[in-house]
């Protein structure tokens, strides 16, 4: 089959209607996530000291929460009935969790400032750019630095670090450091000895 000349490709349509017309969650999700756009402000409006409280208000919302968990008030969760945070789990000022499908952030993992963590995209190989929701495992012991975007699909591994404003559109092998966009290894971590 020959391949398409240029302007044969630009003239290829999208298909908006179709995406428009999908039915994109469950009558339980919509339900959910109506009542989590109320709920979210039990979060905002939080004085910053009531960790406490923001990990309580996350469990009454279905998240799967560890002990000892931080999360500010100016975090977002789209869903957060798809996450689990692990014991010690650090999400600083304006992290962003775009929890479509499960997202899972491991025991003493951080995630710094304004990093955001996307369980969600479109099959763009079809014109109607269906939506995807596409897991994200983020390891224990991870540092997510600011500013940095975490992919679909991605797992980071144990004890790894990824750089501020990286873009992490593949999966991070434990201990390895990656910054860049796209991501790119650029050192190890030592794993410490235990006696």
């Amino acid at each position: 089959m020959p391949q398409a000349t240029l302007d044969e490709r630009h003239t290829l349509q999208l298909d908006p209607a179709s995406n428009h017309a999908a039915r994109k969650y469950t009558p339980g999700e919509q339900l959910r996530r109506v009542l989590w756009s109320f709920g979210r402000w039990l979060l905002v409006l939080s004085p910053r000291p009531l960790f406490g409280w923001r990990r309580g208000v996350l469990r009454l919302f279905g998240a799967k929460v560890g002990a000892h968990v931080n999360v500010y008030p100016s975090t977002r969760f789209y869903m957060p009935w798809n996450v689990e945070l692990g014991d010690w789990a650090a999400l600083g000022e304006d992290v962003f969790v775009y929890s479509l499908a499960k997202v899972r952030i491991g025991r003493c993992a951080t995630l710094s400032y304004r990093s955001h963590v996307c369980a969600g995209t479109h099959d763009f190989s079809d014109p109607a750019l269906p939506l995807l929701k596409v897991p994200v495992v983020i390891e224990d012991n991870v540092w997510i630095g600011t500013e940095a975007f975490i992919g679909p699909g991605v797992t980071v591994g144990d004890g790894a670090i990824v750089g501020a404003r990286a873009v992490v559109v593949r999966s991070v092998e434990p201990l390895h450091i990656v910054a860049g966009n796209p991501a790119r290894t650029v050192g190890a971590r030592a794993c410490p000895s235990r006696s």
